[in-house]
């Protein structure tokens, strides 16, 4: 690929990446359709070739630049109530090792956003009737393992807790090993309990010191 091709592939994968996170700051869009939906704005085509789409990382980070530039400090009180709340949930349902994950976790959380946990347990249905038996409506639905389109789909159980939606995916406690597995890109995946506690109080340090 000539130089001059190549910087205009970085340029419209920047593009789309920034009209996807618009999308998904303002609408509350998931990165699969905002990804979709900004491909076709910009390119003006329904079926893009992959190398022209920005993966989810690049994504993140531009949903990062607009929460900074845009968010003000709205954005920070809505992110610090949502990791207080997932804390909540967490601690709640300590039993079945509860990870946290998704926009909560890596601060681009906005107002449509709710939590994203990942629980392990012997079944799904031992965490499904222990919601049900503290009279916790669920709904149940199916995503995709972390792991990979090699490993079959697992279930999701979504509630609301203190007026926000949780959705806490169900697996097995033999997928912990996997779960643990840091990211090559040094990026935090998941984070447990004592984890996110440690991130709320680094987030207190740094408004302590602006």
């Amino acid at each position: 690929m000539m130089p001059n091709q190549n910087n205009d592939l970085l340029q419209l994968r920047a593009e789309i990446a920034a009209t996807a996170a618009r999308m998904i700051a303002q609408d509350g869009a998931d990165y699969a359709t905002a990804r979709r939906k900004a491909a076709r704005q910009v390119l003006g085509v329904d079926q893009p070739k992959p190398n022209m789409m920005p993966d989810d990382n690049q994504i993140e980070d531009e949903v990062r630049k607009y929460l900074a530039m845009f968010g003000g400090p709205e954005h920070g009180r809505r992110l610090a109530h949502l990791r207080v709340t997932a804390l909540q949930v967490m601690e709640a349902l300590a039993e079945f090792r509860p990870y946290l994950t998704g926009a909560v976790l890596n601060g681009t959380a906005g107002e449509h956003d709710g939590i994203h946990l990942q629980l392990f347990a012997d079944s799904a249905k031992e965490v499904e009737i222990y919601l049900l038996n503290r009279n916790v409506n669920i709904e149940i639905s199916e995503i995709p393992h972390f792991k990979g389109g090699r490993h079959p789909p697992v279930e999701t159980v979504s509630f609301t807790w203190q007026k926000e939606t949780v959705h806490a995916e169900l697996y097995e406690f033999h997928d912990l090993r996997g779960a643990l597995k840091p990211r090559s890109d040094g990026r935090l995946q998941r984070v447990d309990a004592a984890g996110l506690r440690a991130l709320m109080t680094t987030d207190e340090t740094l408004e302590q010191d602006e």
